[in-house]
């Protein structure tokens, strides 16, 4: 678990404080004080909502895949649920995400897992990323949208404002495990599949890349875990294509399209499902 940095590559110095400060905010959970159920409950509900809703099936599976439709006002819900992760801004993670298919498991990877678990995990994101000029080529479909836009370059502030709404609701232990816990858990929830499912697993498909399937991932990341399948068909709306695959996020497309409000959906040939 070495941490192989990019030869003469900066350090991001906000990333590292910013992630410094998230991960000290999130040690007062283990003070007494700041314990209550309802604020573990609160973080549990947050977490499917950003991580689950925001992350998994908003910015991943609806933007940066487009494995499927739906109508603007629900995407751009689904991408204010994903701003709420405090991951970055919309654009810059579609982008790096976009390019890190593109370069699977190799050099202009932005987070390539042969240069071992930790830099895959975290330790790309303190550093500054070569290639970040080319965001925009990647991310044309969502450059210019004044909604995608706004959520870009304030992430930071929403999530103030919610914390103010959960401290009027809850106080100190709403904002300890409603934020911080919650955007600790949600950060490595979804790092694990830059890191464990390219580590970690069984490969039902060869897809050139080290990706795997790793059911403990899944189950943390709403089915994101089924990495080596989406990989292999990364526009696919299901990941989880064994029986025994639960992929919960699939079973929120498969409702929205029961209700007309998830249309196009696209699914891996039914030859490959078939030869899996």
């Amino acid at each position: 678990m070495t941490l192989a940095a990019p030869q003469k590559t900066p350090l991001n110095w906000v990333n590292i404080v910013f992630m410094t400060l998230v991960h000290i905010g999130a040690l007062f959970a283990l003070l007494p004080s700041n314990f209550s159920w309802e604020a573990v409950g609160l973080m549990v509900f947050l977490h499917w909502v950003t991580g689950g809703l925001g992350i998994t099936l908003g910015w991943h599976r609806l933007v940066s895949h487009r494995s499927f439709k739906t109508p603007k006002w629900l995407e751009y819900l689904l991408v204010f649920f994903g701003a709420l992760s405090c991951q970055g801004g919309v654009i810059h993670w579609v982008g790096l995400h976009r390019m890190h298919h593109l370069h699977s498991d190799t050099d202009p990877d932005p987070h390539d897992s042969s240069k071992g678990f930790w830099w895959s995990h975290m330790g790309w994101m303190l550093y500054r990323i070569p290639g970040e000029e080319d965001i925009p080529r990647f991310t044309k479909d969502i450059w210019d949208d004044p909604v995608y836009r706004f959520l870009q370059n304030n992430f930071v502030p929403v999530q103030i404002v919610l914390g103010l709404v959960l401290y009027a609701i809850g106080g100190w232990p709403f904002i300890i495990w409603g934020i911080f816990a919650r955007l600790v858990l949600v950060f490595h929830c979804t790092w694990f599949v830059n890191s464990a499912t390219h580590m970690f697993g069984y490969r039902t498909f060869e897809s050139n890349d080290k990706s795997r399937n790793c059911w403990w991932v899944a189950l943390v990341t709403y089915g994101e875990g089924w990495h080596n399948n989406h990989h292999a068909h990364q526009y696919s709306a299901r990941h989880g294509l064994k029986w025994w695959e639960v992929d919960l996020t699939w079973m929120v497309i498969r409702s929205l399209q029961t209700i007309g409000l998830a249309k196009d959906v696209k699914l891996i040939p039914a030859k490959a499902m078939n030869d899996s």
